[in-house]
């Protein structure tokens, strides 16, 4: 005989707990990425993106964050590029983010993004060799894995999960 069901709201009260976030991936005409540089967190580039309010969906969320962050009203059908688990770590819960394609930006939508300094202090497009000498490794391997699946088609899932003998 199997265990006895718990009543709804004790079951979904012992379910782990998780964060989920949306961005975009944008390139330029010349297919180099477009990264913001994060003024909380020193040094860490990032796509635009956030965290999901309730009441979301991840891509709803990639093109409000993307806005608030930007200035870049996304109008784009949702095409998925990317799944990215991050196990509990530093952050408290489990972080499972969907990485959408933004498509390509001209140098006129380029210019007129307008950054959220409480959130980024500098944007910027490079080719992806210059983003490897720039970035820390977890975010280097996003970013290739995520500008690999846009040239391919193809979508991917990344999953940092902590090594436990560390």
């Amino acid at each position: 005989m199997g265990k006895p069901r718990l009543p709804l709201a004790e079951y979904v009260a012992g379910l782990p707990k998780a964060a989920v976030y949306g961005a975009l991936f944008f390139t330029d005409t010349e297919d180099r990425p477009l990264q913001l540089r994060s003024s909380v967190k020193q040094g860490l580039w990032q796509f635009p993106g956030g965290d999901m309010d309730p009441g979301e969906t991840p891509f709803g969320t990639a093109v409000r964050e993307c806005r608030e962050e930007t200035g870049i009203v996304f109008t784009g059908r949702p095409r998925l590029l990317a799944v990215d688990f991050d196990a509990p770590g530093p952050w408290p819960v489990a972080k499972t983010g969907f990485v959408f394609d933004g498509g390509r930006l001209g140098r006129d939508a380029l210019s007129r993004i307008v950054l959220d300094p409480g959130e980024h202090d500098a944007w910027e497009v490079r080719p992806m060799d210059d983003w490897a000498r720039t970035m820390d490794s977890r975010s280097w391997r996003r970013l290739a894995a995520v500008n690999r699946a846009r040239r391919t088609g193809t979508t991917v899932y990344l999953e940092n999960v902590p090594d436990p003998a560390c």
